[in-house]
This record gives C-alpha cells, sequence and structure tokens, in this order.
C-alpha cells in the first residue's frame, strides 16, 4: 500500500526555521509585534529606505554641534596646556569609538526603530527600556533640539547684525511662563520646518539631511585649511608638554564631561534600525565610521585653536571658534563664522528631529505609550504623530526658555543610559553567544568594559560636582517609572 505524503507545512508569518519545524521569530523589524489580519487591514509600518551614507551622515550631524565651538576654552581651564587639551579630545574620541563597536553589534543583533529601548528591554527587562526611551523623550531629543534651535537664532541674529534683546516675556512668581522675541520666532520655524520636511518622507528628509552634512563638513575644512594657510597664528602655542594640573584626575573627569558632551550623537544611527537598508551592515558601519571621522575632525579643529590662540587665551572662554577666528582672520571673520555654525546647527536639529520620533514610535508599538504615536502615516510612511509630539516640546521649551535647566543634568542621565546598554550586550552574549549576528563587536571584551569603567569614572564625578543636576535627572527617571507602571496597567 502505497504511503500518503504528509502536506508540506507552511510558514507561519515571521517564522524561522528551527530543524524541520517553523518556530516564532522573535525579531520584527518593522514593528515589535507582528501585523495580523488580512494584509489591507494591517498596521503600516516604517519602511527600509535609508542608505548607508545617510546612516553616516546622520551620526555626523549629530555629534558635530555646538560643543565643538564651545567646550574647549573649558577644557583648557582643567587641564592648563595644548597637550592635555588634545589628549583630551582623543580619550574622548576612544571612548565615543568603543560605544560605536558595541552599539554596531547590538544594532545588527537588534535592527528595529528605538536605539537604546530595544536594546535595553532585550537586556533589562521593559521597565529600564522604557525608561531610556523616555529619557530620549525629554533630554535626549526635545531639550537638545530646543537649545540647538536658540542657539541658531542667536547666531543668524549676530551674523545679520540684529539686537540680541530678550524680547517680551511673561513672568509669574519670579518664573518666565513665556518667551516672544525675534530668537524665538527663528528657532520655532527652525524646528517646525525641519519637522514638516522629515515628516513629509524619508528619502527627502535624507537628501536633506546630506546636504545640510556636507554644508557643515565643507565649512569645518574651509575654516581649518584657511586658518592652518592663511590665518595669522603661531605654532609656539602648541605646547605638548604635560603640567601638574593635567595630571590631576578631578580635572581630567570634569574635562571629559565636557568632552563626552561634545561627542555625544555617536549612537544615532542606532535608532533608525527599522529605516536602514542591510541593518546587520550598514547600521555598524555608520556608527564607527562617523565616530572616526568626528574624532579626526574634533582633533584638526583644536589644533586650529592652538595654533590661533595660546592656552593662558583659550582658558574659560566659551566662543573659543569666534576668538579664533577673529585672531586669524580678523575682526570682519566673527560674522561669517555666526552664520557658518548657524547653518551648521540646522544639520544638528535635522538629525535629531528625524532620530527622535523612532523612540516613541518602538514605545508605542510595544504598547507602552500613546497609540497614536505607533502610526504612520499612509503614503510616506513616516512616524507623523511622533514628530508631532516632539517638535511640541520641544517648541514649548522654547517659549518658557527651560530647556537650559534641562540640559544641566542631559549628559548625566545620557551617559547613565548609554553605559547600561553596553552593560546590556554583556548580558546579551552570555544568553546568546550561539547566535552569530553579521557583526561582532571588535576587541570584545576589552572594548565594552574600556567603555563602562570610562563611563563610570565621568559618572561619579558628575555626582560629587554637579549632585543636585544628578538628582534632578534621578527623579526624572523616578517619574517615568511611575508613566511605565500607568501604561503597563492600561495594557
Amino acid at each position: 500500500m502505497p504511503q500518503t505524503m504528509a502536506p508540506p507545512q507552511r510558514r507561519p508569518w515571521g517564522a524561522v526555521r528551527e530543524g524541520f519545524a517553523w518556530a516564532p521569530c522573535r525579531t520584527y523589524y518593522g514593528s515589535h509585534h507582528p501585523p495580523t489580519g488580512p494584509k489591507e487591514t494591517r498596521p503600516l509600518s516604517l519602511q527600509r529606505k535609508i542608505g548607508p551614507f545617510t546612516a553616516f551622515s546622520v551620526v555626523v550631524a549629530n555629534m558635530i554641534g555646538t560643543g565643538i565651538f564651545t567646550t574647549s576654552g573649558f577644557i583648557v581651564q582643567q587641564v592648563g596646556g595644548a597637550g592635555p587639551l588634545l589628549l583630551c579630545w582623543l580619550l574622548g574620541g576612544i571612548f565615543a569609538l568603543c560605544g560605536a563597536l558595541c552599539y554596531g553589534e547590538l544594532g545588527a543583533r537588534y535592527p528595529r526603530a528605538g536605539g537604546e529601548y530595544v536594546f535595553l528591554r532585550q537586556s533589562f527587562g521593559p521597565a529600564l527600556g522604557f525608561l531610556s526611551g523616555w529619557i530620549s523623550l525629554i533630554v535626549g531629543f526635545s531639550a537638545p533640539i530646543a537649545a540647538a534651535a536658540m542657539a541658531l537664532g542667536a547666531y543668524l541674529q549676530s551674523a545679520l547684525g540684529g539686537a540680541g534683546g530678550a524680547g517680551w516675556q511673561l513672568q509669574a512668581g519670579g518664573l518666565t511662563l513665556l518667551t516672544l522675541s525675534p530668537r524665538v520666532a527663528i528657532a520655532l520655524a527652525a524646528i517646525w520646518a525641519l519637522s514638516l520636511v522629515h515628516y513629509l518622507g524619508v528619502v527627502l528628509g535624507g537628501r536633506v539631511q546630506n546636504c545640510l552634512t556636507l554644508l557643515k563638513l565643507a565649512v569645518i575644512a574651509v575654516f581649518a585649511a584657511g586658518g592652518l594657510i592663511w590665518g595669522a597664528g603661531d605654532w609656539s602655542h602648541v605646547d605638548m608638554s604635560f603640567t601638574g594640573a593635567a595630571l590631576r584626575p578631578g580635572g581630567l573627569a570634569i574635562a571629559l564631561i565636557f568632552v563626552s558632551f561634545a561627542y555625544s550623537g555617536w549612537n544615532a544611527a542606532a535608532y533608525l534600525g527599522s529605516e536602514i537598508r542591510d541593518p546587520g551592515r550598514n547600521i555598524p558601519r555608520a556608527l564607527i565610521w562617523g565616530a572616526l571621522v568626528v574624532c579626526v575632525v574634533y582633533l584638526i579643529l583644536n589644533l586650529v585653536y592652538l595654533y590661533a590662540l595660546p592656552p593662558s587665551a583659550m582658558a574659560g572662554v566659551l566662543e573659543v571658534g569666534g576668538a579664533a577666528a577673529v585672531a586669524l582672520f580678523g575682526p570682519g571673520m566673527g560674522r561669517v563664522l555666526s552664520l557658518a555654525i548657524a547653518l551648521g546647527l540646522l544639520s544638528v536639529i535635522s538629525s535629531m528631529v528625524l532620530t527622535g520620533p523612532r523612540v516613541y514610535y518602538a514605545m508605542a508599538r510595544d504598547r507602552v505609550f500613546f497609540p497614536a504615536l505607533g502610526r504612520v502615516s499612509g503614503q510616506r510612511h513616516t512616524p507623523a504623530a511622533a514628530i508631532c509630539l516632539q517638535a511640541g516640546l520641544a517648541s514649548a521649551m522654547v517659549l518658557t526658555a527651560s530647556f537650559d535647566k534641562l540640559l544641566i543634568y542631559m549628559g548625566f542621565t545620557l551617559s547613565l543610559m548609554t553605559m547600561l546598554t553596553v552593560v546590556g550586550l554583556l548580558l546579551i552574549r552570555r544568553r546568546h553567544n550561539e547566535t552569530v549576528p553579521a557583526y561582532r563587536t571588535w576587541g570584545y571584551p576589552i572594548t565594552p568594559l574600556l567603555y563602562i569603567l570610562g563611563n563610570l569614572w565621568i559618572i561619579g564625578y558628575s555626582v560629587v560636582s554637579r549632585p543636585t543636576a544628578c538628582l534632578t535627572g534621578l527623579v526624572t527617571l523616578a517619574v517615568g517609572l511611575g508613566v511605565y507602571w500607568f501604561f503597563r496597567e492600561r495594557k
């Protein structure tokens, strides 16, 4: 009697092959939950339309902001010389590169929208994952967007020769409730214009981001080359000797706090995991090459600063980039540099407007945040509600001028989250060591341990030197836990 063959197994949606059977897949690239129901009724998800160069430009644009033009004077004040200054920027680049190498593996393992939210959810559970998303919403993106937009207004006014008055303010009980001025108008226009660009589509937003990033790099290259070739500087300022001040651990740690602020943003491509093509290869490449390029740019710019000014003239100066331009080219160069910095800030705002909403989108798709934030525009495939929420929060911070208080503790909370994310990589390796992603961290386990120890050192001195700011950060985390439990019970 002939044997009847069993019908072939059909592959369920979102399943992977395990031996001779289909098993549920735990990785959903468009969203965190597989769509169910007829195809025409399934919820829309993000699409993979971002190429490797756009991912790289987002990393570079996030990193090169106002920090490189404002922090070198404070670093010199802490370490006291040209050699220690360049060493601090090199150490900051090494820390950023170590973080990028670790995030590259996490991005290859979990190529989804959300960044730290996804990684911490996989390693420590949903509560800590939500906290990282909560921090991203408040101090990771909305506050820096507001600060960069206000700085854009100030630099643009300076370039155009306008007065930088405070404008009209509504105050009550010593608190500023509302501020209206030309700077505020410029800041709001920049936030909503770039939010509209990134709402209209990932392809259009990527092209605008690429153009702004290339323009910023071109301006920096012209400034650096022109200053070293034609500028009125002196190489005797570049004294590589180390003094006693440079060897003080406290001074070096405080200097690295400023440096880490300037290097923040090296993890930007990890937030776009659901939209980057071939994420197993392109996410690590964007992170690693972005960190390397920015480290080289920062070292060159600081060499230009030292060529223009002696360390004693740089110490404590906020606008060290403008001071260097005046020393190299004369007073007339101040307006030109202000305009160049304003153009560079546009790329910073654009990159954060692009990356931030993907975190809130991922949280909403996991049903731990407002459901509307997880919806995607039907024709444009962008998280429209999440983009509007972020733009609204940033605008509120601009109007109330409350973002400056948020920025005080931004470095502490963000450093804490990135350090915990790298710790999570160690846990994930132990649990899933048999899984081999497309990219594995180079130099493991030394690379993650170096990043963890460096951040522990910086966080420790932050707690000692700025206890109030760190306490405020912990209060923000506590509020985030309350919000998480509310949505969990509702779910």
